[in-house]
């Protein structure tokens, strides 16, 4: 009689997820709230302010090449665990840096400290999801736990700019970094709770080397990821109010319900397409019926549904193109897609759209409709080239 063993994801996984949901909370929280700290308390411009937040983007990017030769020279539970350290301190920086009431902070300097934050999240984040995460899980369940982990990030991407909005309104931006600067000291604390072997590092490892940074071979699915978190960017650098965020974190929760139930048997293709159309309906209704009051429910709402099919297809997409043993560098490449994209959406949307909405949302627009008409071929690459 056969017996059919029922899986799951243990103890130390969720404490990883939720360590992995706090750490993106704690920069998700800065998206809408500093960009006008940047205007309002250190006087920048448009242009400038942009700068600052697009050096993240680039900064992600920093220590790509060294993570795979840090995770076998050091322990790797210990270089997450400074990462995260140095995300907490570069917010630690921030709030002193308000402090200084006095005087305004030299751009050069703005720019740095957020170019090291993205720095430490890229660093933190290519080592949290794609070696620790997955080190706490049998192999069988290890795309689960991708799904999971990368539902935590999206859902973070709404829930994080809309509790630094609700800080902002209610209390100050001293608040607003002391709740980001919180959310990391607590991720950090819940990755001290899970006890990791020790094992023998490789002594071959380059120092220099795309293992566990960047998949080559996804490189085609990467730009077409770029194009739609780019347009997505583009919106968050507008002046959103509360209300956008909560629609698009109901949004979410309705394409994981999908993703869940409706698209489970679905033609592999169904996904991206219909987020990308939700994605660009949403844009059409806030270029043509902004005044109408539905639209400000609807679009995010879109929005939401739309981002969150097209995360989770495309992550399944780039671990189905890594092959043996490159799980973790198809989550990294993910990763940066997603995270590098949306920076650099919102250092375009402030330098280069500040006061032009309309323009702003019909550039997305642009960019959406050419990710919709290239993603025919990247779907059909990905067919021909995919590994598992």
């Amino acid at each position: 009689m056969e017996i059919e063993v029922k899986r799951k994801l243990k103890g130390d996984f969720w404490l990883l997820a939720i360590s992995e949901f706090l750490l993106s909370m704690s920069v998700y929280l800065l998206l809408p709230t500093m960009p006008l700290w940047l205007a309002g308390n250190q006087n920048l411009s448009a242009a400038e302010s942009g700068l600052v937040m697009g050096a993240f983007g680039a900064g992600l990017f920093v220590f790509g090449f060294f993570v795979s030769f840090l995770i076998e020279r050091y322990r790797r539970n210990v270089v997450c665990i400074l990462s995260i350290a140095g995300v907490a301190g570069l917010l630690a920086v921030l709030y002193y840096l308000d402090g200084l009431r006095s005087q305004f902070v030299e751009l050069p300097v703005l720019i740095l400290l957020r170019f090291a934050m993205g720095a430490a999240f890229g660093l933190s984040q290519m080592v949290l999801c794609s070696t620790l995460i997955i080190d706490t899980c049998e192999s069988a369940l290890r795309t689960e736990a991708n799904f999971a982990t990368g539902w935590f990030g999206r859902i973070a991407l709404a829930l994080g700019p809309l509790t630094g909005l609700l800080l902002l309104r209610h209390t100050d931006y001293p608040t607003v970094f002391l709740a980001a600067m919180g959310c990391a000291v607590v991720s950090l604390m819940l990755v001290l709770l899970v006890k990791f072997p020790f094992r023998t590092p490789d002594d071959d490892v380059s120092v220099f080397c795309l293992d566990r940074f960047f998949l080559p071979h996804g490189t085609v699915l990467f730009m077409n990821l770029l194009l739609v978190t780019v347009a997505f960017g583009l919106l968050l650098s507008m002046q959103l109010p509360v209300r956008f965020f909560a629609m698009m974190m109901g949004g979410l929760m309705v394409a994981l319900i999908c993703w869940r139930f409706v698209f489970r048997d679905a033609d592999l293709k169904s996904e991206v397409v219909t987020g990308l159309i939700l994605l660009g309906a949403a844009l059409i209704m806030m270029l043509t019926r902004s005044l109408l009051p539905i639209v400000s429910y609807a679009a995010p709402t879109f929005i939401g549904v739309g981002m969150g099919l097209i995360g989770s297809r495309f992550l399944l997409f780039f671990i189905k193109l890594s092959r043996h043993c490159q799980r973790g560098t198809s989550q990294s490449t993910f990763m940066l897609g997603w995270e590098s994209g949306i920076a650099l959406g919102i250092g375009l949307g402030l330098g280069c759209f500040n006061g032009m909405p309309q323009l702003l949302v019909f550039t997305s627009l642009l960019l959406v409709v050419f990710a919709l008409t290239t993603y025919q071929f990247s779907h059909n690459w990905f067919i021909k080239n995919k590994n598992r």
